[in-house]
This record gives structure tokens, sequence and C-alpha cells, in this order.
């Protein structure tokens, strides 16, 4: 549960009439039909693809898709990037808006032309029936989980493109590099990639007093405050942080095991948490102080000193939490700042 409560989307259905399906012909608004925005032309002899799956094998692609369906977070916002609107993708039902969704998808989806694709739900399981419903010729879950049966089960529908190592542990370069590389976009894919990496640097150099800061990204939850649950540097989250700049406090380093995207830490050893910054989420305004008060949690140093940053369940904290190239300038605008002020 920890991924999901933290910040990873899940999603809800909707009916048939709202499928849409991509074109591969311009990107003009003419092109978008009713729901669908086109994409960019494949690269010359870009097809057929082999890319492999770190648990499944690899998987063929013959041609350009036409309809390509999100599992991942990143891979929705990924194709909107690379000019393709999706045919389905999960709900945000942690971070999101009224809509499901997030500002950054939506404003890149107006760019495009095109309409909101279905949603599905896949907050019990991969709605592997409601992607069957959207009729994809491509699925991609880049930055996922799936057992090997949930493969098999979506591979019948359309090929999959999955994670390239460890579930939840893929790098958002990772994941735009695959999901471009299936489209037959691979230089449209350096091209965003490029851009984004550039945004990052000016981010960088425009908040100097991250530089070095130490940091522990927590998951706390009032309800049982016995032990203390962190992202390990393999994590999206941490991953972008260290990207401007800031180090992962030197005890999470060594806690963390290859492979796995968060640990756990029981009370005694709350003392030895050391870092300029805590972060973490709460369910509502006054769970900073009720971590604050507490006589475990609280003697956690950053926490003690005054320096937590605690996020609620909006888009400011799920652009920091799943960072990628739409969420990515987002979270410099809006993210960054609050980490700035815990310091201080």
């Amino acid at each position: 549960m920890l991924r999901r409560t933290c910040g990873i989307v899940a999603a809800t259905a909707l009916t048939a009439a709202a499928l849409t399906a991509c074109s591969t012909g311009s990107t003009s608004s003419d092109d978008a039909g009713a729901g669908g925005s086109a994409s960019t032309a494949a690269d010359t002899s870009a097809f057929p693809v082999t890319i492999d799956n770190a648990n499944f094998g690899s998987v063929t692609i013959d041609k350009q898709p036409t309809r390509v369906a999100a599992l991942g977070t990143q891979d929705g916002d990924n194709l909107l990037a690379l000019g393709v609107v999706p045919v389905g993708v999960t709900k945000i039902t942690w971070g999101g808006d009224s809509k499901g969704s997030t500002p950054w998808f939506e404003d890149q989806l107006a760019k495009l032309g095109g309409t909101m694709p279905a949603q599905y739900d896949d907050s019990d399981s991969v709605p592997i029936d409601e992607i069957a419903k959207v009729a994809p010729d491509l699925i991609l879950a880049t930055n996922y989980s799936l057992t090997k049966q949930q493969y098999r089960q979506l591979s019948k529908i359309a090929p999959v493109v999955a994670y390239p190592g460890a579930a939840w542990t893929t790098s958002w370069q990772d994941s735009l590099t695959l999901d471009a590389k299936a489209l037959g976009l691979e230089s449209k894919g350096q091209q965003v990639l490029d851009q984004t990496d550039a945004a990052v640097a000016a981010a960088k150099t425009t908040n100097p007093d991250l530089a070095g800061k130490t940091f522990i990204w927590g998951a706390l939850e009032t309800t049982d405050l016995s032990s203390v649950s962190y992202y390990t540097p393999e994590d999206g989250r941490p991953s972008f942080l260290a990207s401007l700049g800031m180090v992962n406090a030197p005890i999470i380093e060594k806690l963390s095991k290859k492979g796995q995207f968060y640990g756990t830490v029981s009370a005694e050893r709350y003392a030895d948490l050391k870092s300029d910054v805590f972060l973490t989420y709460g369910e509502k305004a006054s769970d900073a102080q009720t971590y604050t008060n507490d006589k475990l949690i609280g003697q956690i140093p950053a926490i003690k000193a005054g320096h937590l940053a605690t996020f609620l369940a909006d888009p400011t904290a799920l652009a920091g939490s799943s960072p990628d190239v739409l969420a990515i300038p987002y979270a410099i605008d809006h993210f960054i700042p609050k980490i700035a002020a815990a310091l201080k």
C-alpha cells in the first residue's frame, strides 16, 4: 500500500463512448478526432523494434502503434509529450483534480487539441478488462508492477512494454526512452529528454540553497507511528531531489537495498535518521503538528529541529512524488519552494 497511499495514481473506467484513437499524421487540431490527438511520424527504419522486459522476456512491435494504452502515470505523460494522445490512462485518485487528472496532463492535452482519454481503475488490481475495452495495439507499463500472470493476460490484448528492472524503480529518463522507442519516436524522445534536463539544470541554478542539503523522504501515518517507511535512492522521488543537488541522508544510503523502492525503520532507530530536512505526507494540515508532538517521531532530528515538509493530497505533492517530463516543470514551480521553506 505504500506506493498507492503516497502519490501514485489509481483510476476509474469511463464508457466506451469516451474512447479515442491516436492518429499518426499531423499534430494539428484539425486531425484531432473525438478525444485523440495525433502522434509524430515515426523515425525512419524504426520498426520492427524489440524491447526487453526485465521479468517477462522481450516484446517485438512490428509497426507504429496508433492506439496506445498507458498503465503507468509516467507513460501517459510521456505519450502527450511525444505528441500522442493515449486511448486509455489510469485515473488519478491521489493528488489529482476533480477530473481525476492533473494540470500538466490537461494543459498538454489542450495543446494537442485532444480530449480526455478513457480512464480505468487500478486501485484494486490491474484493470485488464477495462484496458481490453479500449482496444489498444500497445500497452505501456514502464514504471509499474505486474505479476507474470497479469503480464500474460495483457499480452493477449496487445504487446506490453514493462519496466526494465525492479518494479517502481524506473527513472523518468528510462521511462521516456522506452516509450519513445516503442513508438518509433526516439529522436523526438531525445529532444524532450534534453528539454527536461535543461529545465532541471536551470532549477538547480536558481535554487542554490538546496545544494548539498541532506534529506529523508518518509511515509508517516498518524495511525501508526511505531515505524517509518522511507523511499530509497532508486525511487523517483529521491532521484528527482538528487538531480537538484540535494543528497540522500547517509543512513538511507546505508539501509537501502538494491531493487527496492522503499524500506522501513523501527522506532528505536529514529534518532539515527539524521538529515537537514524530512519530507512526508499527511491527510490534513494538522498532521504535521501530530508528527512533531509525538514522543517517538518527534525525535527524528530534522523534525525536532523544525525542518519538516508535509505534503497533502494535491497536484503539488503528486508532481514531486511522480516526476516525469510533464510533472517536473510543475514540481519546480510549486513543490521545490516548499522544501526550500522547510530548510529555512
